[in-house]
């Protein structure tokens, strides 16, 4: 398959409106994520709630690759730790920095590699279902591990930390994988066809 001649910005004014375009793509990125943590259903018998957040950092990470989703995933911790509502409302109350330090933040510290690992899989090779659902189930299992690993730290305990941050979850995460795989392959095809 032939890759696509690059194109070279020439002048300083198309340099400034891309770099402006990528500036805007992490930003929407890292607030789409900030949108999607608020779709949550908190669970009575964990402080880890059942959250459309992930399916929004596989998304990012599978559409805008591994250098960009990571680095709006950076920005995404850097607007909560300063306050900004963009975390799924604590169980407990925590906001700002207290929530990445407190039990869900295992998730949100791993956000980075997770959008960064999906984006690295998926933006190699043939942008097919299979290698999008490869890379999200790929991210999702740094994901539970930083998780996991966290709560594990907290409770001191392997299976309450894997009671409270993973079984209850598995199917959901499974579901998120699937969707995400399916629109980012879609999107990366029409894409394609655009060029």
């Amino acid at each position: 398959m032939a890759r696509p001649a690059l194109h070279v910005l020439s002048t300083p004014q198309e340099r400034l409106l891309e770099a402006a375009r990528q500036v805007a793509l992490v930003v929407g990125a890292s607030l789409f994520v900030g949108l999607c943590a608020h779709i949550s259903i908190p669970l009575p018998f964990t402080p880890v709630p059942l959250t459309v957040q992930n399916f929004g950092v596989l998304m990012v990470g599978l559409l805008l690759g591994s250098r960009r989703g990571f680095a709006a995933m950076i920005l995404y911790l850097a607007e909560g730790a300063m306050g900004m509502p963009v975390f799924s409302p604590s169980s407990v109350g925590l906001m700002g920095i207290a929530q990445i330090l407190g039990p869900t933040g295992g998730y949100l510290i791993a956000y980075p590699l997770v959008a960064g690992l999906a984006g690295f899989i998926f933006e190699r090779g043939t942008k097919s279902f299979a290698r999008a659902a490869i890379a999200g189930l790929l991210a999702e299992i740094v994901l539970f591990a930083g998780g996991v690993a966290w709560l594990y730290v907290a409770t001191h305990s392997l299976a309450k930390a894997a009671y409270l941050g993973l079984y209850w979850f598995i199917a959901a995460e499974i579901l998120k994988v699937m969707v995400a795989a399916a629109i980012a392959t879609r999107w990366g095809r029409g894409s394609a066809t655009q060029q």
